[in-house]
């Protein structure tokens, strides 16, 4: 049985201040106030991967408007899966003390708190997509955003077969350490609508202590793990980063065409635009601080790391991504 030393003090953690600081403890329901909002958008088309392309600039505008809004609706509710699914199935392992592993004491009270976030987080994204489509009649299309999860389990069960506890920690570490730019970049963006912005940022705010969070519990995973185990993780890692990033496409072609665009054309845009995940400098950007995380452990140091990161377009996190 795993024992743990409780009397040696542990240092100052990013989740001390929960129960000061958490969006469930202190947060308000953010809600939409349409008045305020007039000539704001819902989302930012840049941020959009498929509002460039030639098919959907020829829609009308009012097409394109519902494109973004629909767009939203994915992040939002593909969020509700990620949280409850991904990253609360990890959160609970270590709460629980099942990982198997004789990690700290004190990360199993922590990983609680996160727990609780990430239902918080579920809970305000289904919200505000609800909001959303009474006030617009913009209706949340009848998709499952959560197809991307099934990708997911079955991209770690190839990378990492026979270990799903493993899978599922590490799988929980790259999505709690990528920078996205939809938290990073819409809060601060003005010409978003305002609950949007509000929403964001909560959960940007939430996300950054997460993002402590599961680096020390990596660096702690890390550590535990038995030789062979690290060259198995250092090689997966790079299938689990590129498939996070990579767009669930069923929702994309759906939207496209209650937009108007016949369904091979939506499949066109959606592979066009979606089904190769982002370019090489933006993939590396958003997984800038994963990488280094991986660095600062030593992953690339072993036997075919390097290799394998690069046959997935990822470099060591040296780069200069700016």
């Amino acid at each position: 049985m795993a024992t743990h030393d409780t009397a040696r003090p542990h240092p100052p953690g990013p989740l001390d201040r929960w129960y000061e600081q958490a969006g469930v403890r202190t947060g308000v329901r953010r809600m939409f106030h349409e008045e305020t909002e007039r000539g704001r958008v819902f989302f930012p088309a840049a941020l959009v991967p498929y509002a460039g392309h030639e098919a959907v600039r020829r829609l009308e505008p009012e097409r394109v408007r519902e494109l973004t809004v629909r767009h939203l609706y994915q992040f939002l509710l593909s969020t509700t899966h990620l949280e409850t699914r991904v990253v609360n199935t990890a959160a609970e392992t270590v709460a629980n003390g099942r990982t198997g592993l004789d990690l700290p004491a004190a990360l199993r009270p922590d990983a609680f708190k996160v727990y609780c976030d990430e239902g918080y987080h579920a809970l305000y994204s289904l919200d505000l997509a609800e909001q959303i489509a009474a006030v617009t009649g913009i209706a949340v299309p009848d998709e499952d955003y959560g197809g991307f999860v099934d990708r997911l389990r079955a991209a770690a069960h190839r990378a990492l077969p026979g270990a799903p506890v493993l899978a599922g920690l590490l799988q929980a570490v790259v999505f709690e350490t990528l920078i996205t730019a939809v938290l990073n970049e819409v809060p601060g963006d003005p010409s978003v609508v305002r609950v949007v912005r509000d929403l964001l940022r909560d959960h940007a705010r939430d996300e950054g202590r997460h993002h402590r969070f599961f680096s020390a519990l990596f660096r702690e995973l890390w550590t535990r793990l038995s030789a062979a185990d690290r060259i198995r993780a250092a090689h997966a890692l790079p299938e689990l980063i590129r498939t996070a990033l990579t767009w669930d496409l069923a929702p994309v072609r759906a939207s496209l065409r209650l937009a108007g665009l016949d369904p091979d054309t939506a499949r066109r845009v959606a592979e066009d635009c979606c089904a190769a995940g982002p370019d090489p400098h933006r993939l590396n950007a958003t997984a800038r601080s994963t990488l280094r995380l991986c660095a600062a452990v030593g992953v690339f140091e072993l036997p075919g790391a390097r290799e394998h990161f690069a046959a997935h377009g990822l470099g060591d996190g040296s780069e200069e991504t700016a």
